[in-house]
């Protein structure tokens, strides 16, 4: 246990500084969402003093508090006034700096007068302001006895890939109809983490509109101008089938017109797999990362269809540094009964496996929800698997099972998620409206590593 220290007021010198560091994860997400009310855990805002503050100013405020109250002036320091100023633009895996330093020393009542500023790891101002303090009385060590045994433990997930994308080039991605506020803001704030370089097709009146009114240069971006949404995703798809970049992103369009476009058959994106949507998902109760297909496209999909739904799957998977992921077919039971179609398909496909017509993966089933994640429930069932317990891929039945199990995850489990559509010559963001900054960052993040494996051949994440 590390031991604090603390400094009183005749320590304290005008000019005295501290400086900390702290990357943001999406377990500080989590909790201060809730102590701070807002549902909605990061988003750009402009400048504001004085009043309320979101997520992203909690989450300073409490990087600033843990500077002061635990290392200048340190433990028995009192907050006595604060004039704080908070703006900027927060996200998960931001890495924050803040610095506190001695602005002037009153005798009178001996408090301290600190100049308080955060950045982000772009130099923009996060929080800045100043506080008058008290330091504490007398001297002394402390141990550091902070608790943190509440918080639900994570995988860290996005963590890892977010430093697997720091080691490879922006990826060129058409983001498709930007003309709307988070549709625009999402690539551009992909850009500034360095994952993707945009280029932007739409409405080019309707794309500047946003921008001015959302204070974005368009200036280091490429803009294609189109007239509507249709034509927007036509030439999307057109530039990544002649190789003019290497993944889509879903602007303020349909999701039903971007994917016309791309499943065409003489004019999209097509090869010889099916193309399927994966949710991948770090589910703090579960030990390890978890991929569900698919929620979102393939409604009742066949036991063939499945066959690409799970090589998609398993290519991912790959991709995301698991050598040998385990596949869980998952029904409502785990034995095969004929009225349950499922469980037939669930048969076929392992099967299938053993006859090496699916390769790369470990996969069993009929499996339920329960045994394929818990190896307790495994074992009272006395399901003897190397999948049970331990699934790294659910393929679920249907559409409408899987987007419930996703989005239960999500929402009951507190689990953070990305999506990306495979099967096409180039990944697919399929951001929606509900999405949060998060979500949208770590989708951009899966996309930004299956482009630089496909055109390099190069895993450059390590998953145990």
């Amino acid at each position: 246990m590390d031991e604090l220290k603390n400094l009183t007021y005749d320590d304290l010198h005008v000019g005295a500084s501290m400086e900390i560091t702290h990357t943001v994860t999406a377990t500080n997400v989590a909790m201060l969402s809730q102590l701070s009310g807002d549902a909605e855990a990061f988003h750009p805002e402009t400048d504001k003093t004085d009043e309320k503050l979101s997520v992203q100013g909690v989450c300073a405020v409490a990087l600033m508090s843990n500077v002061v109250m635990r290392r200048l002036p340190g433990p028995g320091s009192r907050i006595i006034n604060q004039s704080l100023h908070a703006g900027g633009f927060i996200t998960d895996g931001d890495e924050l700096t803040a610095s506190v330093r001695v602005h002037n020393k009153y005798p009178g009542d001996r408090t301290v007068e600190l100049d308080i500023r955060i950045v982000n790891q772009h130099g923009d101002n996060v929080l800045w302001g100043s506080l008058t303090v008290l330091p504490p009385g007398t001297k002394g060590r402390f141990a550091d006895s902070r608790q943190t045994a509440f918080y639900m433990p994570r995988n860290d997930s996005f963590a890892k890939m977010y430093a697997a994308c720091a080691g490879i080039p922006p990826v060129l991605t058409a983001v498709v109809h930007p003309c709307d506020r988070e549709a625009l803001l999402g690539p551009v704030e992909a850009a500034r983490k360095g994952l993707i370089t945009p280029v932007l097709v739409g409405p080019l009146a309707k794309i500047r509109a946003v921008a001015d009114a959302e204070g974005v240069d368009l200036s280091p971006f490429e803009v294609i101008d189109c007239e509507h949404s249709h034509a927007a995703a036509e030439h999307a798809v057109s530039l990544a089938r002649l190789g003019k970049v290497q993944a889509l992103m879903k602007g303020s369009l349909h999701t039903d017109e971007l994917m016309a476009a791309v499943v065409k058959s003489a004019t999209g994106l097509r090869t010889s797999r099916r193309v399927s949507h994966v949710f991948v998902m770090d589910v703090p109760a579960y030990p390890r990362m978890l991929l569900v297909t698919d929620a979102a496209i393939n409604i009742f999909p066949t036991v063939e269809e499945k066959v690409d739904i799970v090589l998609n799957a398993v290519e991912l998977a790959h991709i995301l540094g698991i050598a040998l992921p385990k596949v869980a077919v998952i029904s409502a039971v785990e034995t095969v009964n004929p009225k349950i179609q499922s469980t037939i398909d669930a048969a076929m496909l392992c099967k299938m496996a053993d006859r090496k017509q699916i390769t790369g993966c470990v996969i069993d089933g009929p499996l339920g929800f329960d045994n394929a994640v818990s190896e307790a429930a495994a074992k009272t069932k006395k399901i003897v698997s190397p999948v049970a317990g331990r699934a790294d891929i659910l393929i679920v039945p249907d559409l409408e099972a899987g987007n419930m199990v996703a989005k239960q995850l999500q929402y009951l489990a507190g689990a953070d998620s990305a999506g990306i559509v495979l099967g096409a010559k180039v990944p697919i963001v399929l951001t929606s409206r509900a999405d949060s900054v998060a979500i949208r960052m770590a989708s951009t993040a899966v996309m930004a590593l299956i482009a630089h494996y496909r055109s390099t051949g190069e895993i450059p994440m390590n998953t145990p």
